[in-house]
């Protein structure tokens, strides 16, 4: 496991943490979300790995992660959508927020998450380590299913979609 950024409220750094450690101790740290639309207007859904620490199969964002202690968020949010999707693209912030969703298994997500959005229309290669399946989808899909099956998506993306929906790029 790798250290992540410790933060307050207001998004200052404040130390640093081994990232299960502060999953344990359910303590404000830094991180971000990543929502993809193609041409179509349609959103890029991740279905998380089986084996990962916490949402392991449910769908999600694109990507998200969190930074390394000293990277800037926007290339941490690049260089994450490379290792778990296969490619770049252009990377726009849209919004931050603070959330704490607990997991059934002692840990539990405290982020303030930067969510960035972008455009994509090209090939996707998941990294079968990080990503189960990918799927794309539009914005009333997956409302439906939220509506329907919230239990399929990550606590994050359940929060965010509202408002990416209504920020969503042309």
């Amino acid at each position: 496991m790798s250290d992540i950024v410790l933060v307050d409220i207001h998004d200052n750094p404040i130390g640093t943490m081994e990232k299960m450690e502060a999953h344990q101790k359910a303590l404000l740290h830094r991180a971000f979300s990543v929502f993809i639309f193609n041409d179509q207007g349609e959103w890029l859904l991740q279905q998380r790995a089986a084996d990962k620490y916490h949402s392991a199969g449910l769908w999600t964002n694109a990507c998200c992660s969190h930074p390394r202690p000293g990277e800037p968020v926007a290339a941490a949010a690049v260089r994450r959508l490379e290792e778990e999707l296969g490619f770049q693209t252009s990377l726009q912030p849209a919004f931050s927020f603070i959330y704490k969703a607990e997991f059934g298994n002692g840990l539990t997500e405290h982020e303030y998450d930067h969510v960035f959005m972008g455009r994509y229309n090209n090939a996707v290669l998941p990294n079968p380590d990080e990503v189960a399946a990918v799927r794309w989808c539009s914005a009333e899909e997956i409302r439906q299913d939220l509506q329907q099956y919230p239990s399929r998506y990550t606590a994050w993306f359940r929060l965010a979609f509202d408002r990416v929906a209504a920020l969503q790029l042309p």
